[in-house]
């Protein structure tokens, strides 16, 4: 059977060509180095028990409105909350639930995995900052096909970088002041204090991308696609992987656009925003089976928050 990350999810097709999956990757990567360390799914829990932490703490604390706003990206977290509510567990503990699935199937996957519990810490600075780096390509791509999609129309202004732009958009706030100067200083104050809380709340919501759309579309999704494929309709593996990578991604690209469970339009859609997430899928996909769950929800998660900073400070707040 080959492995993808922990899982055997397809036969083999004969000792001569047989795929040779890592417990955690696609590659073998030389024992107890840092690649096969990091790609440990112990390792993926370690370095997303912050993420998970800060995205749980930041639903309590952030302006509730605001937060359901932006929750709109977070599909992926929402769908798992109200499948733990439809087996029956209560909306409260179905919320807490949703991270505990997170740590629940990476420790389920190491212990499948039969390696070593050992962490070095020193390895998790290394997995940030190679997340941050990984999510540079992605940002690139992003303002090259903006730049693109500009020229095109003839439309000069910038409108962020596009798979997860934040739209800082000035609200009318009306004051019953006597004064004028008083309220216009007041409605600074509000504008001020409502873009703020957008703006973490878009950071908050970023992180909660990174993790639960990497759970749905990639270990979940591309096992379960690599069973059909493989396991179900005997593809080779190569054309098995392939449509696994493929059909993720435009599911992916398509989920940003359109809710698949209520059928509601999240988004209007555009060649440019399609194109771009689905290359993003590929590239998360491919990603996820050379460096595993980990490196990969952390790339997805720094992309999502550099976007959110580069939209806040380039004109857009």
């Amino acid at each position: 059977m080959a492995k993808i990350n922990g899982l055997n999810v397809s036969p083999s097709r004969g000792q001569g060509n047989k795929f040779q999956f890592s417990t955690s990757s696609l590659l073998n990567f030389t024992k107890d180095s840092y690649l096969e360390r990091t790609s440990r799914p112990v390792y993926a829990l370690f370095f997303l028990l912050p993420f998970i932490i800060l995205y749980e703490v930041g639903t309590i604390l952030l302006n509730t409105d605001l937060l359901l706003q932006s929750q709109i990206r977070v599909l992926a977290f929402i769908w798992l909350q109200n499948f733990l509510e439809y087996l029956g567990f209560g909306s409260k503990f179905a919320w807490s639930a949703a991270p505990l699935a997170v740590v629940i199937i990476l420790l389920s996957l190491q212990v499948a995995s039969r390696k070593s519990w050992r962490i070095w810490f020193k390895d998790l600075l290394l997995m940030a900052l190679e997340g941050i780096v990984l999510a540079v390509p992605l940002i690139v791509l992003s303002l090259l096909l903006i730049t693109s999609a500009e020229k095109k129309t003839d439309t000069h202004q910038s409108s962020g970088i596009s798979a997860y732009s934040v739209e800082y958009n000035r609200p009318v706030v009306q004051c019953a002041s006597k004064s004028a100067d008083v309220s216009k200083t007041s409605a600074d104050e509000q504008v001020h204090s409502f873009v703020k809380s957008k703006f973490w709340a878009e950071i908050v919501t970023g992180i909660g991308a990174g993790i639960y759309e990497e759970l749905i579309f990639r270990l979940v999704l591309i096992c379960i696609l690599m069973i059909i494929f493989s396991d179900l309709l005997k593809l080779t593996d190569n054309h098995a992987i392939l449509l696994s990578v493929f059909i993720s991604a435009a599911l992916f690209s398509f989920y940003h656009h359109i809710d698949f469970i209520t059928g509601r339009q999240i988004d209007d859609f555009s060649v440019t925003k399609f194109l771009f997430r689905t290359i993003a899928g590929v590239y998360f996909a491919v990603l996820y089976a050379i460096r595993g769950f980990g490196v990969t929800a952390g790339t997805h998660a720094f992309y999502d928050i550099i976007a959110v900073f580069f939209n806040a400070f380039n004109g857009n707040a």
